[in-house]
């Protein structure tokens, strides 16, 4: 559904994109007949991050040909965190929606993501068959172990990119880099309520991972480490006034 002028829209999609040139028609081409089938009216934020092959020139020809598209550029590469962080920023929706720009994601599952939040604070996607390399599979069953085991996260699938969130959702996530891989824990101890909803999972259609499997091991260590110290160190929840 389209909004109208000076109206601002009911769902914003943040999506961030580095060197996706050619996979970003694609995407606009399977993402149009989801949002004319919403029954709420929605944007589209793409986060150029330092792009280098052209993406941004595909984007500003994107946004030229349908309001609904907006365009934020980030002149060098500062990572999915950040993108994430500016597309909040800019986002005008009530609720976001995030995923990734390379195709691995149907946006086809966006609405059932969106009912999922009529009685959740967030939804998360659950990659449950994953089209990935067999040592990446490998990779990601032995990382959801050691969050299982050292911050407790009882989610099954903390790196999908199809998530939805109330803004109240999106104000609590800590602005620090590596914030989106623990999204679902994070609202968690802050006393959201998040689900799950199975996804579809797609093999890579162009390029490849923009993360190698040791540097993204070492990363989530160090991340897995902070997020332990703020989860212990989260403030409760003061009791209501009665008075």
């Amino acid at each position: 559904m389209a909004f109208a002028e000076g109206v601002a829209p009911a769902v914003s999609l943040v999506i961030p994109v580095h060197n996706e040139a050619e996979s970003l028609p694609i995407l606009w081409e399977e993402l149009k007949p989801v949002l004319a089938g919403l029954d709420v009216s929605a944007e589209v934020i793409f986060v150029d991050d330092g792009s280098s092959d052209g993406s941004d020139t595909v984007l500003r020809r994107l946004a030229d040909a349908d309001a609904r598209v907006r365009r934020v550029h980030l002149r060098a590469r500062r990572g999915v965190s950040t993108a994430y962080h500016a597309g909040f920023e800019a986002a005008r929706g009530e609720t976001i929606v995030t995923l990734d720009a390379d195709l691995q994601i149907d946006p086809r599952d966006i609405p059932a993501m969106l009912a999922a939040v009529t009685t959740a604070d967030a939804a998360v996607g659950w990659r449950q068959q994953r089209h990935d390399s067999p040592a990446k599979r490998m990779a990601s069953r032995i990382a959801n172990s050691i969050r299982r085991r050292v911050i407790g996260d009882r989610f099954h699938d903390g790196a999908c990119s199809l998530r939805v969130m109330s803004r109240a959702c999106v104000a609590a996530l800590p602005p620090y880099d590596g914030m989106h891989r623990f999204v679902a824990p994070l609202l968690t101890s802050a006393g959201f309520r998040v689900v799950e909803v199975p996804v579809a999972h797609r093999a890579r259609r162009y390029g490849r991972s923009k993360f190698g499997i040791l540097d993204r091991a070492r990363r989530t260590v160090l991340d897995l480490l902070a997020v332990r110290w703020m989860l212990a160190r989260r403030l409760p929840r003061p009791p209501a006034d009665r008075g």
